[in-house]
Order: structure tokens, then C-alpha cells, then sequence
């Protein structure tokens, strides 16, 4: 088994994840295991307290990337090292609690390659619960694929899953939604979600806006299809308005009055074709970036014994 673990500015939190993470591991069958973690440009001592992990421990790898590339460009860095048969993904911050893997191990054992954490009991300030909640749903119902409600990160995945994850070319990486379009047979495991044992949370409101626009667009068309729909109403409530000016002029003698209207109309036309040019820039944008073909990350460090990264 290996475990995945992003990680960015938690030197406070590290010495407990170790201790935690340890503890685990040595009450699993099997092995030799490993513990694969992918440092994505800290500037405390996270790498430091990293180096003497692996030093210690044989089981430990640690990868420093060049600069900060992203949370889940630093986990397909950790995915592309990992050698296990089974990956456990998590974060650093002790939110998804290390003593729940057993039970996803056990799930897993009965056949299934995707095992993930549904979270439950969340910890965090109820304006950010409220809008975790809405945007799992919204993003479910809009997906061309079925996709789990409040399911994180935190899963366990089998070597065919993880290869297939590793082999996808695309740059805006949504994980979560990328492990259930790969397919399998996949399953949840409630798990309640702890809070943060040290530090703070680097996912800040526009790195979650970024998140939630990534899992929006990489598996939606919907907003280009509103963009027709709202057009087609747009159109329909016009030829409304048309007749019924028509029917006024010739019928009762007299022009509707409109200069209130006519503004009204032509702000709102105009906010509503800027506001869906913005949703089709969002979609070029996409393509622009895919096209330049960059690496997802560039590794400035190893420490410890890796395995293989793909090419």
C-alpha cells in the first residue's frame, strides 16, 4: 500500500500526521509499504521536517516541487510515485482522520477499486458548510456523469485506477471527478470530518471559487446550454412583445409607451450576453491552456527512494 499526501506550509501539522500515519501503518498486514509525500512549494519548514522523516524512515518519500503548482497538481506529482497495489489519497491537515483507512482497506477488500470518504459531521463555520453543501449538488446535477455528493479527496484507489488517472492528459484537474469518470466499481464510506489540527486551511475563497469552476467546467456543458436556453427566451418573450405592440398600434389606436422599458431591456440584453461571453472566455481559456502541452509540476527534490515516475 502507498499513501498520497499533497501538502503545503504545514510544518505544524506534520510531527502529529507522522506520528498518526506511522502508527497506522504499522498495524497493516503486508508490505513493505509507503508513505509518498509531495511538498508543493512550501516557504516554512514543512520539506525540512520531510527530509528527516524519510531519513529516519525507509518507508517515507518525499518530493519538493519547484514552486506552489496547485493542490491537485501536487497530488497526480504524488500519484505519478507512488508503487503500491492500493493508494490511500489524503490530505496533510488531519481533517480526513489517518485511522479511518483500515476501513477503507476493508472495503476495498470486497472488490471494490474506488473507496471514498463521504464526509459527515463537518467541522467547519456553518456559511461554508451550507456552501459545500449546495455546490456538491449543484455540480451532481449538472455533470454529464454521475458524480457522489460531499465526497472529498480522501479514498483509496486500486493500481488500474491510479495508472488511468495518471495517463489523462488534461491540465484543470478536478480529482474527484476524474475518479468517477474513470468508472469501476466504486463505493463511500461514511467518515466524519474532523477539524484541522494546526494552522490554516489553504484552500482560501477564490482557491475554492477555482476548485468549484474547475469540477464545473471540466464535466459540464450546462452553462453553454443556458446561454441558448435563456437566448431562446429571450427571443420568445421579444415576438410577445412584438405582437402586443402591434396589436396596439393598429387595434387600439396607440404606440405603448416604453423609453423605462427600452433601458431596462437593452441593460439587461447587455449584462446577459457579457456575463455568457464570460462563460465561453472560461472554455476558450481551458482550451488555450491544454494547448500549450506545459508539465502539471516540476520536482526540485527527492529524498528517500522513490519509485518509478512516469515519463
Amino acid at each position: 500500500m502507498s499513501i498520497a499526501i499533497p501538502l503545503l506550509n504545514e510544518e505544524r501539522v506534520l510531527p502529529e500526521l507522522l506520528r498518526r500515519l506511522r502508527a497506522v501503518v504499522d498495524g497493516l498486514p503486508g508490505g513493505p509499504h509507503q508513505i509518498v509525500f509531495v511538498d508543493d512549494g512550501s516557504t516554512d519548514g514543512s520539506f525540512g521536517l520531510l527530509q528527516q522523516a524519510a531519513a529516519a524512515d525507509p518507508r517515507i518519500v518525499a518530493i519538493s516541487l519547484s514552486r506552489n503548482f496547485g493542490h491537485q497538481n501536487a497530488l497526480i506529482a504524488a500519484l505519478d510515485y507512488v508503487t503500491g497495489d492500493v493508494v490511500v489519497v489524503m490530505d496533510a491537515d488531519l481533517q480526513d482522520p489517518p485511522e479511518a483507512i483500515p476501513r477503507l482497506l476493508a472495503e476495498h477488500a470486497l472488490g471494490y477499486e474506488v473507496v471514498f470518504a463521504s464526509r459527515v459531521g463537518r467541522k467547519e463555520p456553518w456559511p461554508l458548510r451550507v456552501c459545500y453543501y449546495l455546490f456538491y449538488r449543484l455540480i451532481a446535477s449538472m455533470a454529464d456523469l454521475p458524480l457522489p455528493l460531499d465526497a472529498g479527496d480522501f479514498a483509496v484507489l486500486s493500481r488500474r485506477v491510479v495508472e488511468h488517472l495518471k495517463n489523462l492528459p488534461e491540465r484543470h484537474r478536478y480529482l474527484r471527478g476524474l475518479r468517477s469518470w474513470v468508472g469501476f466499481r466504486q463505493t463511500g464510506v461514511p467518515i466524519e470530518r474532523s477539524e484541522r489540527f494546526a494552522g490554516t486551511s489553504k484552500y482560501g475563497f477564490w482557491k475554492l471559487v477555482r476548485l468549484a469552476l474547475d469540477g464545473m467546467f471540466a464535466f459540464s456543458v450546462a452553462p453553454l446550454r443556458a446561454a441558448a436556453l435563456l437566448g431562446a427566451a429571450t427571443i420568445s418573450a421579444t415576438l410577445i412583445y412584438v405582437a402586443y405592440a402591434l396589436y396596439a398600434k393598429i387595434a387600439l389606436h396607440r404606440s405603448p409607451p416604453g423609453f423605462t422599458a427600452l433601458l431596462v431591456a437593452v441593460t439587461l440584453l447587455a449584462g446577459i450576453q457579457l456575463l455568457f461571453l464570460g462563460v465561453i472566455g472560461e472554455y476558450i481559456g481551458r482550451i488555450y491552456e491544454e494547448s500549450k502541452g506545459r508539465p502539471h509540476y516540476i520536482v526540485r527534490d527527492v529524498v528517500g527512494n522513490p519509485g518509478r515516475p512516469r515519463p
